[in-house]
Formats: C-alpha cells, structure tokens, sequence
C-alpha cells in the first residue's frame, strides 16, 4: 500500500506505453507533478516505434521528468497482440531491470487500441504489489469511459504539457485531432468531475487502504 501525498517522501514511478507519445497525452501532467518530488526516480518503457519517433519519446521523457530511464522494446507498430510472448517478456525484462515501483502508469485494460490494451491486460500480472492507475488516450474510436481516480493539474502544468507535446513530437502535429483544444479539452473536463479547473484522470481497479 502507498499513499500519494506530497509530503510522503521519495518513490519510484514506471510508465508503460504501447507508443512514443503515450504517457505524454495521457499523463504527462501527473509525470511533471510526481517528478517535483523529493528523490523521486522513473523509468519509462515503450514497446513501439521508429528510430525517428523513439528520438522524439527520449526527448519527450527528459522534458516530463529530466534523469528518467527510457527504454524500447521495438516491436511492430500495430501488431502487438500476434507478439503476446514478445511484449510479455519485453516487460518481465523491464520489471527485472528496474527499481521496483510504487506506481505504475499503464493503459486501461479495455482500450479500444489494440496494443493499448493489451499492455493493459499484462500489466498488473508483472507488477502485483504496486498501484497501478490505467490512463485514458483521447481517439477516433470514442472509447472514453468512467474514471475512478485523478490527479488535480494547475494552469503552468498544463501549459508544460502542452508545451512538452508540440515541441517533442513534431511527426505528429500533423495529425487532425492534434491540438491544444483536444488535449485541455479533456483535462478541463475531467478537471469538472473533481472540483478542479484541469486533471488527468485514471482508472484504479485495486487498491489497499490504510485506515
């Protein structure tokens, strides 16, 4: 059981993306927050990705939390469940590899993404005695859903991570659902939902209780 509380003292923070530019859309704020902390450490492990767009997830990671660990399995884009045993191993490696962690930030297990959600499924099989808070990504499918758990963001850590993402991913500004408005858009609407003007909200589906 940890309890996430500024005061709390130092942890160790993995995130877990299936794509360069995951954890930044997804939880690039709470990375900036938690990486503030006293003593504070992270490693970050992507299973997709060219050399171009593993260039711009290592530079993205050194912005949300300057010293954390980038690593990258290189597996098919797109292709993830026919790899199930390579992804599989590629985070039994990582968890060996790594500190242990007190929280690990993966996608929600019923993504509408294929290679989101099946790093979903496998997370809590490798990490069983860490929170883990699934994060939503804002898509064409429209798959999002309730939340259980979020992280309040100020105005100067949006901007950040706002910020963050145009300047770090550049192959993706492209896009049409790339822009400020789609990014705020749902952290001012998850903001809503906890009394705060933004947040990035997770689902959390075990957790121990310190009464």
């Amino acid at each position: 059981m940890i309890e996430l509380h500024p005061g709390s003292g130092p942890l160790h923070v993995v995130g877990l993306a299936a794509h360069p530019d995951d954890l930044e859309i997804a939880c690039g704020g709470t990375l900036i927050r938690l990486s503030g902390r006293p003593g504070a450490t992270a490693s970050f492990l992507t299973m997709t990705g060219t050399q171009d767009r593993e260039a711009e997830a290592r530079r993205a990671a050194s912005e949300v939390w300057p010293g954390a660990d980038a690593r990258f399995a290189r597996l098919p884009d797109g292709r993830l469940p026919q790899h199930w045993g390579a992804v599989k191993d590629a985070l039994h490696a990582f968890a060996d590899a790594c500190p242990a962690p007190d929280l690990v930030l993966a996608p929600r297990s019923d993504d509408a993404h294929q290679d989101h959600r099946l790093i979903g499924e496998l997370v809590t099989t490798v990490w069983r005695d860490a929170v883990v808070l699934h994060y939503e990504i804002p898509k064409w499918d429209g798959d999002l859903g309730r939340t259980s758990a979020y992280v309040p963001l100020d105005e100067e850590t949006v901007q950040r991570k706002l910020e963050i993402l145009d300047a770090c991913y550049p192959s993706q500004v492209h896009h049409d659902w790339w822009d400020h408005a789609t990014f705020e858009g749902l952290m001012r609407m998850r903001g809503v939902e906890c009394r705060s003007r933004f947040a990035e909200a997770f689902a959390l589906h075990k957790a121990v209780l310190g009464l």
